[in-house]
């Protein structure tokens, strides 16, 4: 019994996990790890949260930006080989703007708040999840291209439109 295939159907039929699941897996959980569990993760939250507060409580800021985004481009490096090995190619020329709108639209309607200091890495992979649904059925529709840019548009901004009311509420609310 296989639990991941490293042939994708090419000579035997297609069974198993894809391993990129597994390492999706492996990367969330080695981030939920560092973002809720240690001091760096409290730290990133804090300055999200509050820059000013955080700096003022003896967070150097300058550091800690630094270094989450130097784990953020690395993620991104991961990111682009895995996509890289799904294409079996790469072009600086193909679907940029679309894969950036996917990734902002899937941590947003994750839970991620675009204002800071909230949200979890799970969430942006289940609003990856979303936002791959939505795509792939838009696909299966014959939905034009323009289209699906505008439906995944308009899930972005009910995302954003109700991450803002709720920060309204929150912030009116204390």
């Amino acid at each position: 019994m296989l639990i991941c295939n490293t042939d994708r159907g090419r000579i035997l039929p297609i069974q198993g996990v894809p391993w990129v699941v597994l390492l999706v897996f492996g990367i969330l959980a080695v981030w939920t790890f560092v973002l809720g569990r240690t001091r760096f993760g409290r730290y990133v939250y804090a300055i999200g949260g509050n820059a000013e507060a955080a700096r003022r409580a003896g967070v150097n800021l300058a550091l800690i930006r630094t270094i989450a985004f130097t784990l953020c481009s690395f993620t991104a490096g991961l990111a682009g080989v895995i996509y890289a090995s799904r294409l079996r190619s790469i072009s600086t020329a193909f679907d940029g703007g679309t894969l950036v709108l996917y990734a902002v639209a899937a941590a947003v309607i994750g839970g991620t708040s675009l204002f800071g200091g909230r949200g979890k890495a799970l969430h942006g992979v289940l609003g990856g999840v979303v936002i791959a649904g939505i795509a792939n059925g838009m696909g299966l529709l014959n939905m034009s291209a323009a289209s699906q840019y505008m439906v995944t548009a308009l899930v972005l901004l009910v995302a954003v439109t109700i991450d803002a009311l709720t920060r309204r509420g929150r912030v009116a609310g204390t």
